[in-house]
């Protein structure tokens, strides 16, 4: 099974530096890393230029014009781009752990997505990571404990990994409430099935959202990586969320409806 990660990213080659650092110490090396670039200066391009000469993992670059915030539109270019089975989508200032691409590889099932959570990182320990170039992929839990003692993370629940069982995993299966494009995997012939993300999303939010119903109303079911596929999510200020209440407003659409493909959605690249 080929694995694709798509990376989105948007003027920050320091945490995306960040990120392909712990791409690069995954256990399972049999994957291939998609830049996701929503319009950013020419230092990302430079960033994954240097990133490419330092490991034997593929690594792609995708760019679309500086609009605003389209990751539904460049997301979708990164997908047409990849021949992929199976893709992970997660954002460029989110770290995963060594074990991460081997968890969601154990996790990956036909008829089903796997949706996994992120612990947040305080604002001043994110700066020392960047700055300081700290490898907190690779710390035990008992710094990670240390930093939440000293309130620089949210929660350390999730960076347990833990033996649930299948059928555990499969409870929230027709929930799509929570699941997040910073950690989301699906077979790429199921995410062409429903065309992708929607690009009638405008600006941030929902379009994660909007692409779980679509695979639920295709039939798919929705499994749960927590305690096995956790990021860590660096600090960045809040997005501007003017658009939201027309997002939420095409989302209630969807939810009153069975539609499966989306508007204005991958087919466009393919």
């Amino acid at each position: 099974m080929k694995i694709a990660v798509i990376v989105t990213t948007y003027n920050r080659p320091d945490a995306l530096a960040a990120v392909l650092d712990a791409y690069l110490a995954q256990q399972d090396r049999d994957f291939e890393i998609v830049v996701a670039d929503d319009g950013s200066g020419p230092e990302t391009g430079a960033a994954v230029s240097t990133f490419r000469g330092r490991t034997e993992i593929a690594i792609g670059h995708v760019r679309q014009e500086d609009r605003g915030f389209r990751a539904g539109a460049i997301r979708n270019r990164a997908l047409a781009l990849t021949g992929a089975d199976y893709v992970i989508f997660t954002d460029g200032d989110c770290l995963p752990l060594p074990g991460f691409i081997a968890a969601h590889r154990r996790l990956a099932e036909r008829k089903w997505f796997s949706a996994g959570n992120r612990v947040l990182i305080g604002e001043g320990l994110s700066r020392r990571i960047l700055a300081e170039h700290l490898p907190v992929h690779t710390w035990p839990l008992g710094m990670w404990f240390r930093a939440s003692l000293k309130g620089e993370v949210n929660r350390l629940l999730p960076l347990w990994s833990l033996p649930v069982p299948g059928w555990l995993r499969k409870l929230p299966a027709r929930r799509w409430q929570g699941v997040m494009t910073c950690n989301l995997a699906a077979w790429r012939e199921d995410l062409l099935a429903v065309n992708g993300f929607d690009e009638e999303y405008e600006g941030w939010g929902l379009e994660d959202s909007d692409l779980t119903i679509r695979l639920l109303h295709k039939g798919l079911r929705r499994k749960s990586a927590r305690f096995a596929a956790p990021v860590v999510h660096l600090w960045h200020p809040e997005n501007e969320r003017g658009t939201l209440a027309g997002n939420r407003q095409r989302l209630e659409a969807l939810l009153r409806s069975r539609e499966i493909r989306a508007k204005q959605g991958v087919n466009r690249y393919l």
